[in-house]
Order: C-alpha cells, then sequence, then structure tokens
C-alpha cells in the first residue's frame, strides 16, 4: 500500500526540458560547443555538473572549475529569463493538491534547490511537500537509486520526530519521466509510474516502470489507491 508519493521535477511537474535545453545552448555556444537535441535528452538523469562536464567531454574541450562554475550560474540566469509563466504540466497542480491531502510528498530532482524552489515559490506549491532532494544532496545522480533513498530518509526522519512509524521503500511511489529516473526509484526499492512527458511509453516500460501514463491530468487518489494498493 501506497504511503507516500515522490516526484521528480523537471519533466513532471514543470515543463522545462526544452527550457533548459535552450539555457544550455545558448550557455554552451559561447564556450565554442553546439549542443544538439539528442545529446541534452541522452544525458537526462545526470545533475547540471555532470551534464556541463559531459558537454565539455564530449566536444574534447578542457573544463577548469571556474569555467564550470560559471558555466552553472550563467545557465541558471538564463533559464529563469526564458521562463515567462511558469510551464507547469496540465493537471499536475490538482493532482498535487489532491494527493498532499493524503500522503506526505517529496520531490527527488537532480536540480539545483534554488531552481526548485523558485518555480515551486513561484507557482505556491512549495508547502505541499514534506522534503526536497536536489543535486547537492547526494553524490550520484540517477539512475543511482541515491537521491530516492535520501528522499526516504528525510521523509522517516521527520515521522520519527512525531512518533510515527518510518515507511518501507514498497510504500512509496516515485513518478517519474525518464528511464533513469524509473531506474533510481526502482533501484531504492519504490514503486514506480513513468509519464510520458519526456520519452516514449516502450522507453519508460523498458527501464521498468511499473505503470506508465499519458498526463497526471488523468489521475486522482482514487487511481493512485486502485492501482498501486
Amino acid at each position: 500500500m501506497v504511503q507516500a508519493i515522490f516526484f521528480d521535477f523537471n519533466g513532471v511537474i514543470i515543463d522545462d526540458e526544452p527550457i533548459q535545453m535552450q539555457a544550455y545552448k545558448e550557455v554552451l555556444r559561447d564556450h565554442g560547443i553546439d549542443l544538439r537535441e539528442a545529446d541534452y535528452y541522452s544525458a537526462l538523469g545526470l545533475d547540471d555538473k555532470g551534464f556541463v562536464r559531459h558537454a565539455f567531454q564530449r566536444a574534447e574541450k578542457q573544463l577548469s572549475d571556474d569555467v564550470l562554475r560559471s558555466v552553472l550560474e550563467e545557465k541558471g540566469v538564463r533559464h529563469r529569463t526564458l521562463i515567462e509563466e511558469l510551464p507547469l504540466f496540465p493537471g499536475v497542480v490538482t493532482f498535487l493538491k489532491a494527493t498532499a491531502r493524503h500522503y506526505p510528498l517529496g520531490i527527488v530532482s537532480m536540480a539545483t534547490l534554488d531552481e526548485i524552489e523558485y518555480a515551486l515559490k513561484r507557482a505556491r506549491l512549495l508547502p505541499l511537500f514534506s522534503v526536497v532532494v536536489n543535486t547537492d544532496d547526494v553524490n550520484a545522480c540517477k539512475p543511482a537509486p541515491d537521491c530516492y533513498r535520501a528522499g526516504l530518509d528525510k521523509l522517516n526522519e521527520k515521522r520519527r520526530a512525531t512518533r510515527q512509524l518510518p515507511l518501507l521503500p514498497s510504500e512509496c511511489l516515485a513518478i517519474e519521466d525518464s528511464p533513469p529516473g524509473i531506474e533510481s526509484g526502482r533501484g531504492a526499492g519504490m514503486r514506480t509510474l513513468g509519464v510520458t512527458n519526456t520519452v516514449t511509453e516502450a522507453e519508460l516500460r523498458a527501464a521498468g516502470a511499473e505503470v506508465v501514463t499519458a498526463s497526471l491530468a488523468d489521475w486522482t487518489v482514487d487511481s493512485v489507491r486502485h492501482v498501486f494498493d
């Protein structure tokens, strides 16, 4: 029986993968690197540092710590500049508000905390989440299970503080849009729901997604209970 739900951020709550890619394109172009769409989507699951290192390595260019820091800072600025209205996925706000009344919710993302909080505060959704895991909380990116384990550890710490029993991984649902994310949730022992916002159903199922849906707009609390309990 599902007792908690963890959400990926980019590609599940906010539809900003194209915006992320455009921000990276602009910043990397300044360093003589041409970022193609296939290059971007082949690196899903990496955090920002890993993505930039991968891009420079692919282009056979040297990357110093100072340049890495500069690229990440500039990418963050351009990302915010490109976001005029928050591109939240259809139905996701309704689903988040409904599930938050019945389950503790968490964010498990390889994005930075600033980026996550910026969007969630603008959308007035941050209070819905009991825990937030970001790129600084773990050393290994998805598909490693570390981030989902960290999310459950954070949640159980809060539960113990309020004299609630800790949850098992099998009592948690991970909602993801990418194969590395699905593999990460599965590796942590969680149930998985794949959303075809970024890749195909076949790709999510090949990664081991237990259930795949076209949109969270089609889901309710009763749906979660019926499918995963």
